[in-house]
């Protein structure tokens, strides 16, 4: 099972409630929030995310395993416990499409 969520859009510019992801220096939105479903990324300059995650876009999808969906896509980060509780991964595709997996227990 893959079901779009949002997508992702990198900022640099402050947004209301956005929320601080410590694991990779992040704050984000809630795509649940925005009537087209975006979440925005303003990432500070001392980010772990791997400089492709800062500057791209990103499609999320929630998954029944984001093992099996990630199967030979190249980790940009592997999948880690997100502000919300879920996991998820990043990945990126044979083209060159940064994907989000997110996976609910």
């Amino acid at each position: 099972m893959r079901t779009f969520d949002h997508i992702g859009l990198p900022t640099d510019v402050v947004q209301p409630n956005e929320r601080f992801v410590a694991r990779t220096r992040v704050y984000v939105t809630d795509p649940h929030t925005h009537p087209y479903r975006v979440e925005w990324l303003r990432y500070l300059p001392e980010s772990t995310a791997p400089e492709r995650l800062r500057t791209s876009a990103h499609i999320a999808f929630h998954v029944d395993s984001i093992e099996r969906e990630a199967a030979g896509l190249k980790v940009l980060l592997p999948p880690f416990a997100s502000v919300a509780g879920h996991r998820v991964g990043f990945f990126e595709t044979d083209d060159g499409a940064i994907v989000e997996f997110m996976e609910f227990s």
